[in-house]
């Protein structure tokens, strides 16, 4: 998956993730896909409910090592 910018959010705990896919899908213009890395187990129902509420895509998720990795499509 092609991203167009990736977030490292790994270590942080709620709501830390959410508030900084928030500041990175900002800087982001309709249609790009941010990637976010996060330890955190909680943040798979966190962002998948603030995509849908934002208006935002969420494309596919994926677990690595203990890493959740997202791609969400800004709207």
């Amino acid at each position: 998956m092609n991203a167009d910018k990736v977030l490292d959010a790994k270590g942080l705990a709620c709501p830390m993730p959410i508030v900084k896919t928030r500041k990175a899908m900002n800087d982001l213009q309709k249609g790009q896909v941010l990637e976010i890395h996060v330890t955190d187990k909680g943040a798979k129902a966190d962002l998948a409910a603030w995509s849908k509420s934002g208006g935002h895509e969420l494309i596919e998720t994926a677990e690595e090592n203990d890493i959740l990795k997202f791609w969400i499509r800004k709207g």
